[in-house]
């Protein structure tokens, strides 16, 4: 099974060009899920499992994964269908969000397909507010074309993981407090719940937050202020954008407002739960000026304080 991940090195290769790969998998017979393979470390045939009495019901159990311990989520019973019946087709997805490792209980796993942002699309609106999708896209196969149903897996997870949205003794900066109020910061993310885990952390320090679902919505709003003649960089103390998002990626949003002089001095934070190395050097590349991992609020009020005390000192 692990053939089917053969090629993911040859991913980074994708980033920056607005491009991405989809894990295909089935949890039902009549439909495609996937989840990309950025987050995904490997898949690998169900082993042997240890029930967890009294975990929380989404978790089929303990496997151990080449000595290491990692909590299986059934997927089927966590995005809101029965259990997911165990055959001989199941299969572990192993994945890595916000530096945590767990593995997801699916079916049989398909294969990998390269699309392009602009072909991923938000899901409907009458999807409704509690659906546990990020976007949606179709692919084709044996001349029929299938919709496939993108997982958003942050929302899985935050279901069964409470995040702490408190911050740590010592890390709020007292003297910036009265300056913070009426401060606007651009919240870029296609997951509704990393876009609220982000607000619940820096409204109550009175920063204004304004939202966007993907990349190409945010360009848009930045256009239209800066076709107003107003100073972006003065707008707002910062963008915080995830690196995943359908319409356009966080990497291709930040090189068009680079690209743009009437808001190339935005301050631009990529936020996402992808590999943190790899990231430092896409910062780099497409000209982010920090990077932070989901989830973690001490870092990111550090990040809000530092962009503030260097405006104040100007």
């Amino acid at each position: 099974m692990n053939k089917v991940l053969d090629t993911v090195d040859q991913r980074t290769q994708l980033v920056g060009e607005n491009r991405l790969e989809l894990l295909l998998f089935r949890i039902s017979s009549t439909q495609l899920f996937a989840i990309n393979v950025f987050k995904v470390k490997e898949v690998v045939k169900l082993p042997a499992i240890n029930i967890l009495p009294g975990s929380d019901p989404k978790i089929y159990g303990v496997a151990n994964i080449r000595g290491a311990s990692i909590p299986v989520i059934n997927l089927r019973k966590a995005i809101g269908f029965s259990t997911m019946p165990v055959t001989d087709d199941s299969n572990l997805i192993i994945t890595e969000y916000n530096r945590s490792v767990q593995a997801f209980l699916v079916g049989k796993v398909e294969h990998i397909i390269n699309m392009t942002w602009s072909d991923i699309m938000p899901p409907p609106k009458t999807s409704g507010a509690h659906n546990y999708l990020t976007a949606i896209t179709k692919v084709e196969q044996e001349g029929i074309t299938h919709l496939v149903s993108i997982i958003d897996v942050e929302k899985v997870l935050a279901e069964i993981i409470d995040y702490d949205v408190s911050l740590s003794e010592g890390v709020l900066d007292e003297s910036l407090v009265p300056s913070m109020p009426g401060r606007k910061v651009l919240i870029v993310d296609d997951s509704s719940t990393a876009r609220k885990q982000v607000r619940d952390t820096l409204t109550p320090l009175g920063i204004d937050i304004i939202e966007a679902s993907d990349g190409l919505q945010a360009l848009r709003l930045l256009q239209s202020w800066a076709d107003d003649g107003k100073h972006v960089a003065d707008e707002l103390l910062m963008m915080i954008t995830d690196a995943e998002m359908p319409e356009m990626d966080g990497y291709k949003l930040t090189a068009e407002v680079r690209a743009d002089p009437r808001m190339a001095a935005l301050f631009i934070t990529l936020n996402t739960s992808l590999s943190g190395s790899f990231n430092k050097a896409m910062v780099e590349k497409v000209g982010c000026n920090e990077f932070i991992s989901k989830f973690q609020p001490d870092l990111l009020v550090g990040v809000v304080q530092d962009r503030l005390r260097s405006l104040l000192a100007q």
